[in-house]
């Protein structure tokens, strides 16, 4: 039987699991003021990241010009960044399960901007990529955390807009306003050397977000985790009361243990995520990222330097690149919606199969300027659809103690996938042309669609738990 979930916890005992007491603790609390401000500190994160992982895509026709480089060393450039991203979300998965979520998003934040700084003063092209690899590392655990932080914050009510809320800022606003970025800062500071204004005025708003996130608290689920039961309950009553800052006065127990359950839950291995029950979630879901990032970060690196060669100026480029970049924000916001209404393995489903088409629709139809921006916009809005609703889905596979490092491990897929498949779009673009290049990746999207078969559904239910 489930426990009456607006029962005090102390009424019902110590006997109910976690996971349980959790979720109906969050239930009871709802939607606050405080989520909103936890929400808010994390979506400025993620935005400012995806606006950088637009930035070689951007800058790419200038480096081409000025340095005389192809879409192979184009390529590699978000090869360097995509692959120290994946090394990162690796390491700060390991880092998030023993530490805590929190202490590593302002870490994160400023590696990249040292490695934003380096790129913007870079002599040659060597160091450009060495730092865009610097780059990668502090981008790395960036969405990883942030996916992990809002899904142990909400109920399984909320969860699914909450985390889908991060694409909307990241893949949705940052990617659609990354072109308007580039647009901008090329008007005020034109010439040669625009790109390296492009890269280091993002320094800036990295640093001020560090300072804004001070008041983001750790999250309950992950305090339960490691036995620490009464600062649990104090960041529920935070909640509760829509105070992240200050003393609460006559906090409520929302959470009881008995001695036994408050002692730690064993440390993570990092190979539990492929073995056992987690295998199949772990492997089928590696499998949909790969595809999805691999689709994604090709079109976002090399979309500008086709229109450029369709004979477009760079801020012509940008523009049309903005409008097809609207279907990510598109894409998020339905993405988002639909976590409340359908199930992950029908959403993720139907996503790639609309990714089949828009893929060949651009590749073989876009004769024109108009099919162009339609077929680009319906790639985006399927590849983000997938992207968003993986984020979602990967969390809800597994209990809090290895949910950090099993996450990142699945993004970390995604990020290597994104950083090498560049390399092969552009070869193939440079060599066979646009329509084998949209070819090759309409493979992507079918795979994908048969991998998001595999795992199990977990659609409105709690986060698992081990106790």
């Amino acid at each position: 039987m489930t426990a009456d979930p607006h029962a005090p916890a102390t009424d019902r005992g110590s006997k109910v699991p976690f996971a349980e007491q959790i979720e109906n603790a969050y239930q009871r609390i709802g939607l606050t003021s405080a989520h909103l401000g936890i929400v808010a500190m994390v979506l400025f994160g993620v935005f400012f990241d995806a606006i950088e992982q637009n930035t070689v895509g951007i800058a790419g026709p200038m480096l081409k010009e000025q340095w005389g480089l192809g879409g192979t060393e184009i390529g590699l450039l978000n090869t360097a960044t995509f692959t120290a991203v994946a090394l990162g979300r690796v390491l700060a998965g390991v880092i998030m399960d023993r530490v805590g979520r929190r202490p590593l998003l302002g870490l994160n934040l400023l590696i990249f901007a040292v490695g934003s700084l380096i790129c913007a003063l870079a002599p040659s092209y060597e160091i450009l990529v060495a730092a865009r690899f610097l780059v990668g590392l502090g981008l790395g655990g960036e969405i990883a955390i942030a996916v992990i932080m809002l899904s142990e914050f909400f109920s399984a009510k909320h969860r699914g807009t909450a985390v889908g809320l991060i694409n909307v800022a990241a893949a949705g606003l940052g990617n659609m306003l990354a072109p308007l970025f580039g647009v901008i800062v090329f008007a005020i500071f034109s010439g040669p050397d625009g790109w390296r204004w492009l890269f280091g005025v993002l320094v800036l708003p990295a640093v001020a977000v560090v300072v804004y996130r001070r008041a983001l608290p750790e999250t309950p689920r992950y305090l339960v985790a490691k036995g620490r039961i009464e600062e649990a309950n104090t960041v529920l009553n935070r909640l509760a009361r829509g105070k992240l800052r200050g003393e609460i006065a006559s906090p409520e127990r929302y959470l009881e243990a008995s001695g036994a359950e408050e002692a730690a839950a064993p440390a993570a291995r990092w190979t539990e995520a492929f073995s056992g029950r987690y295998r199949r979630a772990t492997a089928s879901l590696g499998v949909a990222v790969c595809m999805s990032y691999a689709a994604q970060i090709s079109m976002l690196t090399l979309i500008p330097v086709i229109l450029t060669e369709r004979g477009l100026s760079l801020t012509s480029a940008l523009w049309y690149t903005l409008v097809m970049q609207s279907g990510s924000l598109v894409g998020a916001l339905t993405a988002a919606g639909l976590a409340r209404r359908l199930p992950r393995k029908l959403t993720l489903t139907c996503a790639a199969v609309l990714g089949v088409g828009a893929a060949l629709g651009f590749g073989f139809l876009a004769v024109n300027i108009g099919l162009v921006l339609l077929f680009g916009f319906l790639f985006n809005f399927a590849v983000i659809i997938l992207n968003t609703t993986i984020w979602l889905f990967a969390p809800e596979q597994y209990p809090t103690r290895i949910r950090g490092l099993a996450t990142s491990v699945i993004l970390a897929i995604g990020s290597l996938s994104g950083g090498l498949f560049p390399l092969i779009a552009g070869a193939v673009l440079d060599s066979f042309g646009v329509a084998a290049m949209f070819a090759l990746l309409t493979t992507l999207f079918a795979v994908c669609a048969l991998a998001v078969r595999f795992p199990a559904e977990t659609f409105g239910l709690p986060m698992p738990e081990d106790r």
